[in-house]
């Protein structure tokens, strides 16, 4: 007896009931939803590549280009190392660059420990840790202008605060921001006041990360507190050091907004001038942007070189 026989309608819905087998998607619609994904990804990495030369390296080949040209009139023309012979032999000059270093190395023995301490004790507290933070991160919220005008209202000599304090206690006022030898002292002061909240935040997140166990094995063989900082701390830290140090130099030498706003710039006897200050007297009050451009190139270079060998010595002591 034959099996019956399936009508061509039972068939067809028969091939519709069965499962689909597994293959390839079709080659058009796997190629367009990959173009699609990719298009978007690379149309958000193009725009931000776009951005970063229009507001980064267009900036410093156009500096580079002005270093070596004079404008007058509307008019350029090439004149090789003429500006850096302008630069060189104004007086001023040595005068930045001696302020600027002076301002470096105050700043790193201040601005760089100051964090590293504030975090080391908050590191340390079982309460009111996230309220400290908050605290110490305040000022870094501040406008800097804000935050250089308190500052400069706390320095004044007549009503400032800091004179009431010392008058109160039978010391003799200062003359904060108009004293030399005292002037270069009070803007790194606020300097580190308004920045150190960022970098105190890196260090408590890196202090964080240290195992306990390190400093319970420590305890056991008689450690105390600075001995467990220089033996565990430290070279647990070793490497967000090293790059907040580098990070910090970087943007000591390029200090500005603090003198200018705190002192005028120049300061008495040019205690406070540096070298940014001057690229701005030559760009601004000069009228000078190939002196200007000349000085920011010679910056450039040594920040660049400066950055080249500390990561170099890094990459060698590594290995």
């Amino acid at each position: 007896m034959s099996a019956p026989s399936l009508t061509p309608s039972k068939a067809a819905r028969a091939r519709r009931a069965q499962p689909p087998v597994d293959g390839p998607p079709p080659r058009g619609g796997s190629f367009a939803r990959s173009l699609k994904r990719n298009l978007t990804a690379h149309g958000f990495l193009i725009g931000a590549v776009l951005c970063f030369a229009f507001f980064s390296w267009y900036p410093m080949v156009r500096e580079f280009l002005l270093a070596f040209q004079k404008t007058d009139q509307g008019e350029v023309s090439w004149v090789g190392l003429d500006n850096l012979r302008t630069v060189f032999n104004d007086p001023a000059f040595w005068q930045a660059w001696r302020n600027t270093l002076l301002f470096t190395v105050l700043a790193l023995v201040l601005g760089f420990a100051v964090p590293f301490v504030v975090a080391l004790v908050i590191n340390e507290l079982r309460h009111g840790k996230g309220y400290l933070r908050l605290l110490v991160y305040l000022p870094v919220m501040l406008p800097p202008v804000a935050a250089v005008l308190l500052f400069k209202y706390l320095y004044d000599p007549g009503y400032g605060l800091l004179n009431e304090l010392l008058g109160s206690v039978g010391l003799p006022e200062q003359q904060w921001l108009q004293d030399p030898d005292l002037s270069m002292l009070s803007v790194v002061i606020a300097s580190t006041w308004m920045n150190m909240g960022g970098a105190a935040l890196i260090y408590l997140a890196a202090l964080q990360g240290i195992p306990g166990e390190l400093y319970e094995a420590a305890e056991l063989d008689g450690a105390g507190l600075l001995r467990k900082v220089w033996h565990v701390t430290i070279p647990q830290t070793r490497l967000i050091l090293s790059l907040m140090l580098l990070m910090q130099i970087i943007a000591t030498m390029q200090v500005f907004v603090e003198p200018f706003l705190l002192t005028g710039g120049a300061g008495p006897e040019g205690s406070t001038t540096t070298v940014v200050y001057l690229i701005y007297q030559y760009a601004f009050n000069f009228n000078n942007y190939g002196a200007a451009a000349a000085l920011g190139l010679l910056l450039l270079v040594l920040l660049a070189g400066f950055s080249a060998a500390y990561v170099k010595l890094n990459r060698a002591e590594d290995e």
